[in-house]
């Protein structure tokens, strides 16, 4: 397979203003000429070995930064926007949409959050939404999908608040992490009490009492006391991460403070450096890790996608949760594997099938259309409401990286890595999917041409033209 080149442009460019740094003096720390570094800031020329090295030397940047960032994730995004059929046959190229993800980032942004726009518009109009008749309709994403891509293109990972995290869970007594937390809740005030009624959490500013639920499992209940001890020991912190982000609505930060106080009570259950430790000793086997820490299947999973500290980062995995009907709940990847914004996830992948063997991990050797390689891990998870007639929620997560990291997990092993034969081919979105030979395709690739024959019928009814 051949060797993809490092563009890396933006990412140049951003070092380079951070650090003050003019070309000219930026250019004689890489020991590189002053026209080679504008070539190089402008996508002209891949950055070279050199350059990677010296950067690391003179600045100490974690070149792994240079290849991973926006650019792939950008790329999927636009090439499931352009499968929209208002765009017809007016198709960029994929090089052309690398091109503009490499070099113009902020534009590309810009033109997804039209084409949201434009989206929620149509479907609003379909609906006879009443809203439709205000002014802002139309032109705001919702305030969920606006969250979303937040933490998307973030990597799930917020620097300050995990560090903030992993100080609060590891330095101080007492030692049990549940009793620091009620300490530090009792110290602002705040008593805690456990009952066996719902909801989960529940906390009362007048009485300062936080309830929570003896219904629900112990993991759940420790980060739902976690989650409260960010409201009230992080909350300046919090409140300025979300001043930084500048979300349009009040709803928009209201949802996204919610998402800062569940991603500091992860970062307190799991600490960021001993739960690394620990995931790379135990090869990631997700159920020593769970019961190491006192977490769940789930929490455990989505934690090791977010370990993308600088200069520490951990396996880049992706994560996704999916529910019964197959629509994508939660998304997240450090991988080259982008998730569709819209719709279900590919139905050859193994997450699926995780619903048929609740209790076990599904293992799966795939590859993407790109040639990429994964190995991909499905299960099952409920979550019962803890009393009879109570309904029960149920999902399969999905956990996975690129081959040349399956050695880290002690789940590839005996697994035949070297074969290609092993691998089974999955998508992402079958709009943007270009298999030709896809037996559970449900709609035909954007970029490719048909060609329809009344007098013959395979599996589809259509070829995909070469």
């Amino acid at each position: 397979m051949a060797v993809r080149k490092l563009y890396a442009g933006v990412k140049l460019r951003e070092t380079r203003g951070r650090l003050g740094l003019t070309q000219k003096a930026f250019a004689a720390k890489l020991g590189v000429s002053l026209p080679y570094l504008n070539q190089m800031e402008n996508n002209h020329r891949p950055v070279s070995a050199a350059v990677v090295l010296a950067l690391a030397r003179e600045f100490g940047l974690d070149v792994t930064e240079l290849a991973q960032g926006d650019a792939e994730r950008l790329v999927s995004d636009m090439r499931e926007a352009l499968a929209d059929p208002v765009f017809d046959a007016a198709v960029p190229p994929l090089a052309d949409l690398r091109l503009a993800a490499s070099n113009a980032p902020a534009l590309v942004r810009a033109f997804l959050d039209l084409h949201r726009a434009y989206r929620q518009s149509r479907e609003r109009l379909a609906s006879l939404d009443e809203a439709l008749g205000r002014a802002e309709s139309g032109v705001r994403p919702s305030p969920w999908e606006e969250v979303r891509d937040f933490f998307h293109y973030c990597d799930n990972y917020v620097d300050a608040v995990d560090r903030a995290a992993e100080r609060f869970a590891t330095e101080g007594a007492p030692e049990n992490l549940q009793e620091r937390a009620v300490a530090a809740l009792g110290g602002r005030g705040i008593g805690v009490e456990f009952s066996d009624v719902a909801p989960i959490r529940r906390f009362d500013p007048e009485s300062r009492r936080l309830t929570l639920s003896l219904r629900v499992p112990g993991p759940t209940r420790r980060f739902q006391l976690l989650h409260q001890v960010a409201l009230v020991t992080a909350d300046a912190l919090i409140e300025a991460m979300l001043d930084l982000a500048r979300f349009q609505s009040e709803e928009a930060r209201a949802i996204a403070k919610v998402g800062m106080a569940n991603y500091f009570a992860g970062a307190a259950l799991l600490p960021y450096r001993a739960f690394l430790e620990a995931a790379r000793a135990t090869r990631h086997d997700l159920e020593r890790l769970a019961e190491r820490f006192g977490a769940s299947i789930e929490q455990v999973a989505h934690r090791l996608s977010t370990l993308q500290r600088p200069g520490m980062k951990g396996v880049p995995f992706f994560f996704v949760r999916v529910d019964q009907a197959g629509t994508i709940t939660k998304r997240h990847s450090a991988t080259r594997l982008q998730f569709a914004r819209y719709g279900g996830a590919c139905p050859l992948w193994n997450v699926h099938a995780a619903f048929e063997a609740p209790g076990r991990f599904l293992r799966q050797l795939a590859q993407t259309p790109d040639g990429v390689r994964y190995l991909c891990l499905a299960r099952e998870v409920s979550k019962p409401a803890g009393a009879w007639g109570a309904p029960v929620r149920r999902y399969a997560i999905g956990l996975g990286c690129e081959i040349a990291h399956a050695g880290e997990l002690v789940y590839a092993d005996d697994l035949d890595l070297a074969r290609p034969g092993a691998f089974e081919p999955i998508g992402i979105s079958c709009r943007i999917c270009e298999r030709a030979g896809c037996h559970q395709r449900s709609v035909p690739p954007l970029e490719r041409r048909l060609k329809v024959d009344p007098d013959r019928r395979d599996l589809l009814p259509y070829e995909i033209a070469g």
